[in-house]
């Protein structure tokens, strides 16, 4: 079944909404580096084993497989492990506030590498995506005392929006070159979770796995739901609509993540919450007009 520019926009957007409260069951007795490496090897090796089933196409050249692997470690492999590293001193809100300068990375290394021209509504998208951004964490922003923050996770912290920005323009250049989303996913998955789990054996991370009910079914969301699907959507959309505008999928993020909040952990509403949610939806509904 092919998905509509809207679906492949909802599906990233309300899976990776969700995450915010999955991946806090992977924390804890196994470092965050192999939980990072379970996650993309299981994906992967699901992904190939279907690939298998379908009989689709898996064998490619050796440049061919250099940018699958390019695409793995940027997406799957380092992108992931700064965010951990970095989580561990900053609040969740810096990091959403963060992510939210993606958009203009994928506009900028687009027009380097892809020479690609953004439309003037991409910037204003942006520009009221990250406005929104803004007001929603406003205030657990006020209470950060930026004089205190650690310069070595912030720098970690803008170093991993860098390479997903890299990721998903190493995506799109791979996609104008023929090659399928979903086997090179399911290869640089695979890359990705691999070249992790190497990362943590150099750093001399101990090898651990939780057989809880709680790890395992959240790595289980977190490879089918968070991976392979989301993934899937997210990329095959940045080879419909491009870079830029598939990048505001991790800015509305945030909306859905606070509105679950709402449902499931009584989060209040209030004027400027509300406010930056008009921003983001509006902004969004700007960027992807004649689109969806």
């Amino acid at each position: 079944m092919k998905l509509n520019v809207a679906g492949l926009f909802a599906i990233p957007a309300l899976i990776w909404g969700s995450t915010f409260y999955i991946i806090k069951f992977q924390l804890g007795a196994v470092d965050p580096a192999w939980s990072v490496s379970y996650r993309f090897v299981l994906s992967g090796v699901i992904l190939l084993v279907f690939a298998k089933l379908k009989k689709l196409n898996l064998f490619f050249t050796l440049s061919q497989h250099r940018l699958i692997f390019q695409q793995g470690i940027f997406l799957f492999g380092l992108n992931y492990l700064l965010i951990y590293i970095a989580e561990e001193q900053l609040t969740s809100a810096l990091v959403a506030v963060a992510f939210s300068t993606i958009i203009f990375l994928n506009i900028l290394f687009g027009s380097i590498f892809l020479k690609q021209k953004s439309e003037r509504k991409v910037f204003v998208g942006a520009i009221l995506g990250m406005a929104g951004t803004f007001l929603l964490f406003r205030n657990d922003l006020l209470d950060i005392k930026f004089d205190e923050l650690p310069l070595f996770h912030l720098s970690i912290c803008f170093l991993s929006v860098v390479i997903a920005s890299s990721g998903n323009i190493t995506s799109a250049y791979n996609q104008s070159k023929s090659l399928p989303v979903l086997q090179t996913n399911a290869l640089g998955m695979l890359y990705g979770g691999i070249f992790t789990g190497v990362i943590a054996l150099i750093a001399g991370k101990p090898i651990a796995f939780d057989f809880s009910i709680e790890y395992v079914s959240s790595l289980l969301y977190l490879s089918i739901l968070g991976s392979i699907l989301a993934f899937g959507a997210y990329l095959t959309l940045i080879g419909k609509v491009g870079a830029d505008k598939a990048a505001y999928v991790l800015i509305i993020i945030p909306v859905i993540a606070v509105s679950l909040s709402i449902i499931f952990e009584g989060y209040k509403f209030n004027l400027q919450v509300i406010l930056g949610m008009f921003l983001i939806l509006g902004g969004n509904l700007i960027l992807m007009q004649k689109e969806i």
